[in-house]
């Protein structure tokens, strides 16, 4: 005899995963399903290479490709994961002014740039409530430096009608200390901006080991 189907309202449907529980290995394979059954071997290949979930989600397409075979599907779920977890924190930090939501402006920064590779330097353009008319990339650099040019900061906010910038950058080493360029430059886009009766309100570095602001150091 050959039994009836099960309706598919009353069909056991399987189990998934208490993702909460997982460590970061467990929880990259889970991303890597795709790739198989070596999805839990490429995991702790890409977390021994890239020193942990962050970074791993930050790397660059050719530094993936060079550290293992993930083929195209699996370098796009890893590319999507990362948008969406930068978006996600960019719309909390956008809920209410910046300067009203900080904790929150500075998830977003951290998830966009403290595991990159190479030095990113962004401007975060505030209208005159404060908040986030654009986030803009300023330069793109090496390990260790992005030439930025004040005047083009200050030109593109006088574009844009801003009121107020945020500078922010990213430190690859992972200390966020602000360098003796860091604290020259800013000096320099401080002083332009007055000219112009625009304020900037904080620069950060943000590094894996963690975020510098300028004002709390009192450096602007």
């Amino acid at each position: 005899m050959i039994p009836t189907p099960m309706p598919a309202r009353e069909r056991p449907t399987p189990l998934a995963p208490c993702v909460s529980t997982l460590d970061d290995r467990g929880l990259l394979a889970l991303m890597l399903d795709r790739a198989g059954p070596e999805a839990s071997a490429l995991a702790a290949v890409l977390l021994d290479r890239f020193g942990g979930l962050g970074a791993v989600l930050s790397a660059g397409l050719p530094e993936l490709v060079r550290a293992t075979s993930l083929n195209t599907a699996v370098l796009a779920d890893l590319g999507l994961l990362r948008e969406l977890a930068v978006r996600l924190a960019r719309e909390e930090a956008c809920r209410q002014p910046v300067i009203a939501s900080w904790t929150a402006l500075v998830a977003y920064v951290r998830a966009a740039l403290a595991h990159l590779p190479r030095e990113q330097f962004r401007a975060l353009y505030l209208d005159r409530r404060n908040a986030l008319l654009r986030d803009e990339l300023v330069a793109y650099g090496t390990v260790d430096h992005a030439p930025v040019y004040p005047r083009e900061v200050i030109r593109r906010a006088l574009e844009l009608s801003a009121s107020a910038v945020i500078l922010v950058h990213n430190h690859p080493s992972g200390d966020p200390t602000p360098s003796r360029a860091d604290i020259d430059m800013t000096r320099q886009i401080v002083e332009a901006a007055r000219v112009f009766g625009l304020q900037v309100h904080d620069h950060l570095v943000v590094g894996r080991d963690g975020t510098a602001s300028f004002k709390s150091l009192g450096l602007i």
